[in-house]
């Protein structure tokens, strides 16, 4: 076993940060172009993911707190089936299993999150420091390390402690601030991560925990609060650890592409630009430019004086904090699934109207034709990515980025171990990667997303991400690998695409292999006797 904070000086990338300036996005060129057969840069690094509430398990053991999910879930009638993440894949009991699973992969690099309520179980403010939960994650870094994985390590993927529940509402960097640099564990990279969901579904539509619906606002102030705390954390770390560990902290933010729906239309074009921004942008351009975009500054404000208010519903930073935000991101992160086509829609401005969605003035479309395995939301439509890719790289001065998610769902009720869709899906996505990367994009990781099927938030466990089948009726969780964990450990033991015929000859194997992995979980089936039931509702928490 390697000493606590052993790990923080292995497998570590040296960046200068570069923050040229932003050149102009071509809108009106999309080449979709064929397949191309190549190889990724030498040391490109090829990972899996997962997060914590969604796989770990163990909600209430070892001295662990409350988080906000964990008393989300428990609310009849928020989750699907009321699913919740209380037992989910018990990775927090078998990580040992797990991490075996990503060496026969061959992965570089492995993504997960830590959850807060584990180490600090009463809240930021308190001085109470959960033993076992830093022993988990010394345990799980380390063993990583030994079998040469990287850990890229998440310090916030939505499990906020219960206690800080209005927590991103308020202007409380600096107890933010002492609690992380008080509690944790530094690692060779760290993220934030999809800063868009928690503010967007977390404080405006209420869709995700903590489930606060506070239309035009509460997304605003929670991202404004996330972005300076953000920050706060990237200069704490810079002046007090970063000359000892020599590690890396970014932030990753999640991105679908808009494209206009006519590339001729300098409308279509205008509102294909303002969905990005209001989604990447939002995030980003603070961060590297040191204010919001001001596309999002002109909209919400306009709108703002249209219903009767004073100031714009997005705050602002002065100017210190412009100064103090920008430049605090060593590599971005992007998590990308899919795109929409964009026009121009005007959107009433009445008293009671304003809303994110409103403040954009547009609508999103979607082509039939695009296959929908799974999510409602995520269509396969590969090219985007290489259009998101690049431009990244022309808004933000070419940035080094990780793709840190990345991949496809599948919404059945039977049992399917033969996921041919998501090989097409990895294949052509990490194909337009490789374009991008051609183009001059500075990508230098990606990670699948996700290792194991796992708690799909409001949706619950009915929708599967993962490479690896979980059982979640077998009180073990027992893991079957699907097709496409052969697909893609192919792809990683070539780093890319070498050519036609041997990518070809990938799929038909990685297919023959899951009928033996379908055969193997329908006997364990047969023979188990002890099917766990579903975690259901527990209804003993407070209302908000």
């Amino acid at each position: 076993m390697l000493p606590r904070c052993a790990f923080s000086v292995c497998h570590v990338l040296v960046l200068v940060l570069c923050l040229s300036s932003a050149e102009d996005f071509d809108w009106t060129k999309n080449d979709h172009g064929s397949f191309y057969y190549g190889t990724f840069p030498a040391g490109f690094s090829w990972g899996a993911g997962s997060s914590a509430y969604q796989t770990e398990g163990a909600w209430d053991k070892d001295g662990k707190g409350l988080s906000i999910w964990d008393v989300f879930s428990h609310k009849k009638g928020k989750i699907q089936q009321n699913d919740t993440g209380d037992s989910s894949c018990e990775g927090y009991h078998k990580f040992k299993d797990d991490v075996s699973l990503m060496k026969e992969l061959k992965l570089n690099h492995y993504r997960f999150s830590i959850s807060w309520p584990r180490i600090i179980p009463t809240g930021i403010k308190s001085d109470h420091i959960n033993e076992k939960g830093i022993q988990y994650y010394d345990e799980l870094i380390n063993h990583l390390l030994e079998s040469k994985i990287t850990p890229i390590v998440t310090l916030y993927h939505w499990d906020l402690p219960q206690p800080l529940l209005f927590f991103l509402l308020c202007d409380c960097i600096p107890c933010f601030s002492r609690s992380y640099k008080r509690n944790m564990v530094l690692h060779s990279r760290m993220v934030h991560i999809h800063l868009w969901s928690v503010a967007v579904e977390g404080y405006e539509t209420g869709e995700h925990a903590p489930g606060l619906r506070l239309r035009g606002t509460g997304a605003y102030r929670a991202a404004h609060h996330i972005i300076k705390a953000h920050a706060k954390v990237w200069h704490s770390y810079d002046t007090q650890w970063r000359a000892k560990q020599k590690g890396l902290v970014g932030i990753s933010l999640s991105g679908d592409w808009g494209e206009p729906v006519d590339i001729s239309n300098q409308k279509d074009i205008e509102a294909a630009e303002r969905y990005v921004q209001f989604y990447l942008g939002w995030f980003a351009t603070p961060i590297f430019h040191g204010d919001y975009p001001q596309v999002m500054k002109d909209f919400i404000g306009r709108k703002s004086v249209q219903q009767g208010l004073g100031t714009s519903r997005l705050p602002t930073f002065s100017p210190q904090e412009k100064s103090y935000i920008k430049g605090t991101c060593d590599f971005l992160g992007i998590g990308h699934f899919t795109t929409r086509y964009i026009t121009q829609k005007s959107n009433p401005s009445g008293r009671s109207s304003g809303s994110y969605f409103t403040d954009r003035d547009l609508a999103e479309l979607v082509d039939p034709r695009w296959p929908d395995p799974g999510s409602e939301w995520l269509y396969s439509v590969p090219w985007g990515f290489r259009r998101l890719l690049n431009f990244v790289k022309t808004q933000y001065g070419n940035p080094m980025v990780y793709v840190t998610e990345n991949g496809v769902s599948e919404k059945m009720l039977c049992t399917e171990l033969c996921d041919d869709w998501r090989i097409q899906y990895y294949k052509d996505y990490i194909n337009e990667m490789l374009k991008a990367i051609k183009d001059g994009a500075n990508v230098k990781g990606y990670t699948a997303w996700s290792l194991l099927d796992k708690f799909e938030w409001d949706e619950g466990y009915s929708e599967r991400f993962g490479l690896y089948y979980v059982d979640f009726r077998n009180k073990n969780k027992p893991r079957y690998p699907k097709a496409s964990v052969q697909f893609y450990k192919r792809i990683i033991s070539s780093n890319g695409f070498p050519n036609q015929r041997e990518v070809e000859n990938w799929r038909r194997k990685a297919v023959e292999t899951c009928s033996s992995s379908n055969q193997l979980l329908a006997a364990a089936r047969r023979k188990s006797k002890d099917h766990a039931e579903m975690p259901k509702v527990w209804p003993v928490h407070d209302e908000v």
